[in-house]
């Protein structure tokens, strides 16, 4: 338990607006909003590539070389596996005490286009692996460092990349400020749809960059269990089943014997059945419309790539009724170990909890369970359709312009979702109405972009001098 523990999530019951913005104002005099600038490793600093293979321990032995294979590929690729590296780096850099709901790895590639459960597309945060309450401050400086590694790797001027960072803080401000001055219901029910997404691709950006905006916000819709299906399956013996692509893509029938197999195919039926009890009665009834077909192991992303992901197939009416649902292993926080361990002993609802505090509107079916494996070890895992309506970001198709209005909506999107369960009118009196926190993030993101590319560095010699495998494989969405 650290100090962070003990920090206030929510406002003081019966403090008035006022006092609760006295409250972030006096922080600043213990915490100037300008030391957030500092970021000065000791030269005792840990080793970070230990830091990887700690977390590599856990993880299935034959995939782990494909987690550092990703890694090595670039700094922002290596940046998208290191959560952990920056939560242990972030444990000594100044925190005013205002708490929120983190999501504790919000990178740029984090915010994505989504559907809501009225089949309406939102801008909104998507990964929450990592999430935990936490210094806010946390989650606003890892965004700000993604985007000036990704605009180092299109090759940005320094002055640009600044540009990019301030506009991103100052939208994250602006926004806290304006959620601090509306009623409590406004706040929970604010989102960035489809026309909010439109009208400020109109008002900022060229006519390249506006049909960008509508061709991924079309091709989002096309992005659902139809797509995958014809994607990812083929027919055998009649029947649907997931094909095989190893090592990214294994179906169950070839990851294990005869006896195993059968063993662990009955474990999943009871976890879909077990799962579904997670969930909203009407979403449990929609879900018992569908059968388990098939499944198989999948690799996902750069950070989680080892551990255990799964996902079902299930078909509905007939053979042309899919659903594909994803199962991802939940472990601890890479935060537990610096602001305390989490209220929730399972920790995929500790996922799925944070999910539906931090997110506008979040995935009819996500839930979660906990299994014995065939292993016999117990571990927890967290469900939500595979793809539901996602658009995903390219950094390196980026111009700055059109960097820096993304920037600016992930800042007002991650507003929305700290000011959803920490003090927001505390987090918009500490900030002010001033630029200096802005400024402040400009130097410290350009100091953490310089230490990623030194950790990168270390694990690229790590698997030069053969201290870890690493496997080449297609980029990671």
């Amino acid at each position: 338990m650290t100090e962070y523990a003990g920090a206030r999530l929510r406002a003081v019951p019966d403090e008035t607006p006022a006092q609760r913005s006295a409250r972030g104002k006096a922080a600043r005099h213990e915490v100037p909003r300008s030391s957030h600038a500092e970021f000065r490793p000791s030269k005792t600093r840990f080793d970070p590539v230990a830091v990887l293979e700690a977390q590599s321990a856990t993880r299935l032995p034959e995939l782990v070389p494909i987690r550092y294979g990703r890694m090595i590929e670039s700094p922002f690729r290596f940046y998208r596996g290191a959560a952990a590296i920056m939560a242990a780096d972030l444990a000594g850099t100044p925190v005013s005490g205002i708490r929120a709901q983190l999501c504790g790895d919000a990178h740029m590639m984090n915010f994505r286009l989504l559907a809501s459960p009225e089949r309406q597309l939102l801008f909104d945060i998507n990964d929450f692996d990592e999430t935990l309450p936490g210094p806010w401050e946390w989650d606003v400086k890892r965004l700000a460092t993604s985007l000036v590694i990704a605009g180092r790797a299109n090759g940005y001027t320094e002055e640009e990349r600044a540009g990019i960072v301030r506009g991103t803080v100052r939208s994250y401000r602006e926004a806290m400020t304006l959620f601090a001055g509306m009623r409590t219901l406004d706040v929970w029910y604010a989102r960035i749809g489809e026309e909010r997404l439109q009208a400020v691709a109109d008002e900022q950006l060229a006519k390249r960059g506006r049909k960008g905006v509508t061709r991924a916000m079309a091709k989002a819709k096309t992005r659902d269990s139809l797509q995958v299906f014809e994607k990812l399956t083929e027919t055998v013996d009649g029947q649907a089943r997931i094909a095989a692509d190893p090592p990214l893509l294994v179906p169950l029938t070839d990851l294990l014997p005869d006896v195993e197999r059968g063993a662990l195919e009955a474990q999943f039926r009871l976890l879909v059945e077990r799962y579904g009890r997670t969930l909203a009665s009407d979403r449990r009834t929609l879900l018992e419309d569908y059968r388990l077909a098939d499944v198989a192991r999948k690799v996902v992303g750069v950070g989680s790539v080892g551990t255990r992901c799964w996902i079902f197939l299930l078909l509905g009416r007939d053979g042309e009724d899919p659903l594909f649902l994803q199962a991802k292993e939940a472990g601890a926080s890479v935060l537990a170990e610096h602001v305390g361990a989490s209220e929730y002993e399972n920790q995929g609802e500790r996922v799925v909890s944070g999910q539906r505090l931090m997110q506008a509107a979040s995935d009819i079916f996500l839930g979660w369970e906990r299994v014995d494996g065939i292993d016999g070890r117990r571990r927890d895992f967290y469900l939500r359709q595979m793809r539901d309506w996602k658009g995903v970001v390219e950094p390196e198709l980026m111009v700055p312009q059109g960097m820096g209005v993304f920037g600016e909506l992930c800042g007002s999107t991650l507003a929305r979702a700290h000011a959803r369960s920490g003090d927001r009118i505390a987090i918009a009196g500490y900030l002010g109405s001033g630029e200096a926190f802005d400024q402040a993030l400009v130097t410290f993101a350009e100091s953490y972009a310089d230490q990623n590319e030194r950790d990168h560095q270390a694990l690229l010699d790590a698997v030069r001098e053969g201290r870890l495998a690493a496997a080449a494989t297609e980029p990671p969405a």
